[in-house]
């Protein structure tokens, strides 16, 4: 099972945080800021933070941006992943993945039953990997926010975790773009 090797050292990971609304603002962005805290108090290092609008064109234009940014390894975004016709977050993300990684959504979906049952079964949380940088997409709730990084991005995102981690494999991901 899961578990942390403490003879490894911890590597701190540069994680941007994308709010995706028509409304909020960084003074009431409340998923924005579960992020940020879980983010900074697991030792990592907040390296940017912005909020656009529900328009697929921008949510893609600034995961593009990030992702070329050599300052940042990942992207975590919240809002937009819902039903509904503004909810585009989803289609951003996979107008920039590279590769998709399919049981990001399935696990945070079982990890949703268990705190709203059915309920769950409206979020498209999902996650990818573009340009060697990971890409989440979260719901736009301070719960489902602190769900996913509790129990999925925390120990994913952590060197010491096994028995494998995202963070191990970041020198690989962008491996087919190299020459040989």
């Amino acid at each position: 099972m899961d578990r942390i090797d403490e003879t490894k050292d911890f590597i701190p990971v540069r994680i941007a945080v994308l709010t995706v609304s028509d409304s909020r603002t960084e003074a009431d962005d409340k998923s924005g800021r579960t992020l940020v805290d879980h983010i900074e108090v697991a030792g990592h290092r907040l390296a940017a933070r912005a909020i656009v609008q529900d328009e697929r064109d921008r949510i893609a234009a600034q995961l593009r941006t990030w992702c070329a940014d050599p300052e940042i390894d990942v992207v975590i975004s919240t809002g937009g992943t819902g039903l509904t016709g503004r909810d585009v977050t989803v289609e951003a993300h996979r107008d920039v993945y590279e590769k998709e990684i399919e049981a990001f959504g399935t696990v945070f979906t079982m990890i949703s039953m268990t705190k709203i049952g059915t309920s769950a079964v409206q979020s498209r949380a999902t996650g990818g990997v573009a340009n060697g940088t990971y890409l989440f997409a979260l719901p736009g709730s301070p719960g489902a926010c602190k769900d996913a990084w509790d129990e999925i991005l925390s120990p994913q995102l952590d060197y010491r975790h096994r028995p494998c981690n995202f963070v191990e494999i970041f020198p690989r991901l962008d491996e087919h773009k190299r020459r040989k």
